[in-house]
C-alpha cells in the first residue's frame, strides 16, 4: 500500500492543526499516513515513501527555519524524490501574511527534487491556507489536498 509522508512545523499548533486534517483525506483515500514533527524527520525519511506534504507557518512570506533544513539536508539525495508525489500548506497570524508566498517556497523545494505537485482549479490553487487556526474552510481544502495527493500516489503506484 502507498505511503505518504505529513512533516511539518509548528509553533502555535495551528498547522499542527491543517496537518491533522491533510492526514484524514489521505486516510479517506485509503493510502498509509505517517505524521511526523520535522524535528522527528530525517532525510531518509523522505526516501521510503511515495507521496510527502509539508506545512510550515509563515515566517517573512518563506517556510520556517526548521522545515528549509530538512529541505537543505536533503540535497545528498537529490534526485531519488523525483516522481514521488508532493504537496504544501501553511498557517500564518494574518491576512496578507505571505501564507502563498511560503507554500510556494517549499513547492519550488520539492519540484527541485523533481516532484510531481498536484494544482487545483477550486480554492487554494498551490496549498491550503489558513490565518491562525484553521477554520472549516482551510479544514476542507487541507482534507482535500490529502485526498488529491493520495488519489495521484495511488494512480502512480498501480
Amino acid at each position: 500500500m502507498p505511503q505518504v509522508l505529513v512533516v511539518y512545523y509548528s509553533s502555535t499548533g495551528n498547522t499542527r492543526q491543517m496537518a491533522e486534517e491533510v492526514v484524514k483525506g489521505l486516510k479517506e483515500e485509503g493510502v498509509e499516513v505517517e505524521l511526523k514533527e520535522v524535528a522527528h524527520t530525517t532525510p531518509e525519511d523522505l526516501l521510503e515513501v511515495e507521496g510527502i506534504i509539508m506545512g510550515s507557518p509563515t515566517y517573512y512570506g518563506i517556510m520556517a527555519a526548521p522545515l528549509k533544513e530538512l529541505l537543505d539536508k536533503s540535497v545528498k539525495y537529490h534526485g531519488r524524490l523525483e516522481g514521488k508525489v508532493g504537496g504544501a500548506f501553511s498557517s500564518a497570524g494574518g491576512l496578507g501574511g505571505g501564507s502563498e508566498t511560503t507554500v510556494l517556497s517549499i513547492l519550488q523545494a520539492l519540484l527541485v527534487h523533481g516532484m510531481i505537485i498536484p494544482g487545483t482549479s477550486d480554492g487554494c490553487h498551490y496549498g491550503p491556507v489558513s490565518v491562525e487556526a484553521p477554520d472549516e474552510k482551510a479544514s476542507h481544502y487541507c482534507q482535500e489536498l490529502g485526498r488529491r495527493v493520495a488519489r495521484l500516489v495511488k494512480r502512480l503506484t498501480a
